[in-house]
């Protein structure tokens, strides 16, 4: 990817008009697919998956003008075959040989996000709110936000930290076992 490119107003805005026509309807899927891609990145054990995330979001909308006229099919399986070149990358520069789960194709990412989804439903209520918002926000309202929830909680934002660890940690336990079944 150019390291000079910007995602600007104007890219934006056609990144949206490729999702969908409708413009309520486009900001609703760019909203999922955004959702799908952090949770697919947590699930993998990124430090940052908010950033790898918007990483491959500006990754797509950089090459809208190579895709867009001729792509055919689901666009967020284009944002999921996009996403796993990210964590690969993301894999060079920080390995953590315990977490991954590697894959292959669109289909596969697409695959793991449902056990993902599948998995964060069997959490209880109060484990599934708190680790969806624990991975809210980015850069400094992310910090905000976890020192927010700590304190909703009543507990140190470093208890915070290892009760998010412990619940993500029993999401990508069950996502394997999900996976596993499914090539079983």
């Amino acid at each position: 990817m150019n390291k000079d490119w910007v995602l600007t107003q104007e890219s934006f805005e056609a990144l949206l008009t490729w999702l969908d026509s409708n413009r309520d309807s486009a900001g609703q899927r760019y909203e999922q697919i955004r959702t799908r891609l952090i949770k697919i990145f947590a699930c993998r054990g990124c430090c940052e998956p908010e950033d790898l995330a918007d990483e491959t979001i500006n990754r797509v909308t950089n090459r809208l003008g190579e895709i867009g006229p001729t792509f055919t099919g689901e666009p967020a399986l284009y944002f999921f075959g996009v996403a796993n070149k990210v964590f690969l990358e993301y894999l060079r520069r920080k390995p953590t040989p315990s977490l991954p789960i590697a894959t292959e194709s669109s289909e596969e990412a697409e695959h793991q996000s449902q056990c993902l989804d599948r998995c964060i439903g069997r959490l209880t209520p109060d484990n599934r709110a708190l680790v969806l918002q624990y991975y809210q926000e980015d850069k400094r309202a992310k910090i905000e936000n976890r020192k927010q929830l700590a304190d909703r909680l009543g507990i140190a934002v470093n208890a915070l930290r290892i009760r998010a660890h412990r619940i993500r940690r029993s999401l990508q336990n069950c996502v394997e076992e999900c996976l596993n079944e499914a090539t079983a």
